[in-house]
């Protein structure tokens, strides 16, 4: 059943995972959503209030998150999540995990460029230290779009990771072939794709053989789904609303949980503007689901 209050849960209540040698709470926070009112990356959206945005960070602290999901292309007009990061939480708790992505680059109008060479992934690690304030990342996952191989530009992260200013790499959007070919080149210690309820037997096979293989898998839009950066829209699904009313919570909360079921390694990093979403978001790291509950949820997204 639900914790009585929310604000009484940590994210201690996840369980814990290790990425590399850094130990993290599972349930995590990520910074998408903290730069703008409404959907992320949308022409025009309103910059966040900047005293709520930086609460909401030291709130999650307090609630204690140890792992934050960022990335130097998430901003918008007058907000930019890791400076947001770096004026909230500097100097840093020390178990205090930020992870990055390079890949994407931003115009300063908002527009997305062509995805960065193997050259210019230097520039964006230094871009992330600066704005951060750090000397060197925790983690890098190197975002792509795409089927071509990575080898050149994983192997420019690697370099960099040599060079001590990268302690440990990831990939996100990526498929098997992937994590093979940067495995050959240097360790991997996660990988963030899309997945949730409705996952495909694809998505689901890759989380497993990550677990098999001791990668994180962390889940990007486990809330939003088909949303994406818009949030979570239309109505939701019976048997998702019928668990949620079991255990006295709501529907994003019992997404969560179910995405925390799925395995020891598989984290989640759910972002959020709102401070009492925040405090739910951390709570459903408590919840813990039967066996119908799973079944149930399971018939949603066609998993076995």
């Amino acid at each position: 059943m639900a914790p009585t209050t929310s604000q009484a849960v940590t994210a201690a209540a996840s369980g814990t995972w290790r990425l590399g040698d850094l130990e993290v709470n599972r349930l995590g926070f990520g910074a998408m959503r903290l730069t703008q009112d409404g959907p992320a990356f949308a022409p025009g959206a309103a910059p966040s209030d900047r005293g709520r945005a930086i609460g909401v960070l030291r709130r999650a602290v307090e609630l204690g998150v140890n792992h934050i999901d960022t990335a130097a292309f998430y901003f918008s007009p007058l907000r930019s999540a890791n400076e947001l990061i770096n004026a909230a939480l500097a100097p840093y708790p020390d178990d205090l995990v930020i992870t990055t992505k390079v890949g994407p680059g931003r115009a300063l109008s908002g527009e997305f460029l062509p995805h960065a060479t193997p050259e210019q992934l230097r520039g964006q690690v230094e871009e992330n230290l600066r704005q951060l304030g750090r000397d060197h990342l925790d983690v890098v996952n190197l975002r792509i779009v795409g089927t071509d191989s990575i080898a050149e530009r994983f192997g420019a992260l690697a370099e960099l990771r040599r060079e001590g200013l990268i302690r440990h790499l990831g990939l996100s959007n990526v498929r098997p072939g992937h994590l093979a070919e940067a495995q050959a080149i240097a360790p991997v210690v996660c990988v963030q794709n899309l997945y949730g309820l409705g996952a495909t037997p694809e998505q689901e096979a890759f989380l497993r053989t990550c677990g098999e293989q001791g990668v994180a898998y962390v889940p990007f839009y486990s809330i939003a789904g088909t949303g994406r950066e818009a949030g979570a829209s239309g109505a939701e699904h019976p048997q998702v609303l019928a668990v949620a009313r079991a255990h006295g919570v709501g529907a994003a909360e019992i997404r969560l949980a179910w995405t925390l079921h799925r395995g020891p390694h598989v984290l989640a990093i759910p972002g959020t503007g709102n401070p009492d979403h925040l405090a739910a978001n951390v709570a459903a790291g408590a919840l813990r689901l039967s066996a119908e509950d799973l079944a149930a949820l399971d018939s949603v997204s066609g998993t076995d």
